[in-house]
């Protein structure tokens, strides 16, 4: 087995259960534990996997801060459903922006084959698993790369940015609150949230339910600044009905 198809074998495993180990992977391939390393770090440097002690985990697992202690993350099934509703909100032949964040690279990992797109994105994650899509035109935003969220940050992001008009922008956030509206815990991060609001006609917001109530250092925009919020069914009705009454629509996944 080359290089290229072990590691391509690797990746599935690791999206597969959640995570790897480097002996594991070793015996099965029959390869020394250095030659599954140099493929975890090829995989790593593509941004499709995560490297940790002993193994990897998928890239997304670790996109965003981990939220404050006592808080339930969603699971991964309510954020596969929260991206899978998202594609009925692509434009046909449009533009989209996809901001960094897990859902958000759940959403580019599923794009159909044949979705005809110019996707800008200033995440490293998603634009990896997009770099390869036959039918995306592609166009990777540059600046300073923030190590936690893989995401470019700073003046080169804000200007690229400043210079563009897209359909849509699927935007992703760390907590939210209905009167509150959008937080982060990095004001570099924030500003860029903030520019790509701005640089799109309508924008989607892909959140779990467990990040409502949460209030972070940084805020970026009101719900009066976003269109829909697709969310899951965990949002409590109460919460729902303050975001409508912004003006957002809801949808829960």
């Amino acid at each position: 087995m080359y290089a290229p198809e072990r590691q391509q074998e690797i990746l599935r495993l690791t999206r597969d259960a959640g995570r790897v180990d480097v002996l594991s992977l070793a015996d099965a391939f029959q390869v020394t534990a250095e030659t599954v390393r140099r493929d975890l770090k090829a995989l790593d440097r593509a941004g499709l996997v995560r490297r940790v002690h002993g193994g990897a985990i998928p890239a997304g697992r670790l996109d965003f801060e981990p939220g404050p202690a006592g808080r339930t993350p969603a699971g991964p099934d309510e954020k596969d459903r929260i991206a899978a509703a998202a594609l009925a909100q692509l434009p046909a032949d449009g533009s989209v922006i996809l901001d960094a964040g897990p859902i958000t690279a759940r959403l580019a990992a599923i794009l159909p084959p044949d979705t005809a797109l110019t996707v800008v994105t200033h995440a490293l994650p998603v634009a990896a698993r997009l770099a390869g899509h036959p039918a995306v035109d592609l166009h990777l935003v540059g600046g300073r790369v923030r190590p936690r969220t893989r995401a470019a940050v700073d003046a080169w992001a804000l200007r690229a940015y400043g210079e563009i008009r897209a359909d849509v922008l699927f935007l992703a956030t760390l907590g939210f609150t209905p009167g509150g509206g959008l937080t982060t815990t990095d004001l570099a991060e924030a500003a860029v949230k903030r520019a790509a609001v701005a640089a799109a006609r309508r924008v989607v917001l892909l959140a779990d339910s467990a990040q409502c109530g949460q209030e972070h250092f940084a805020r970026f925009a009101a719900f009066t600044d976003v269109d829909l919020l697709i969310t899951d069914a965990g949002l409590d009705p109460a919460d729902r009905a303050a975001v409508e009454a912004a003006g957002t629509e809801v949808t829960l996944a």
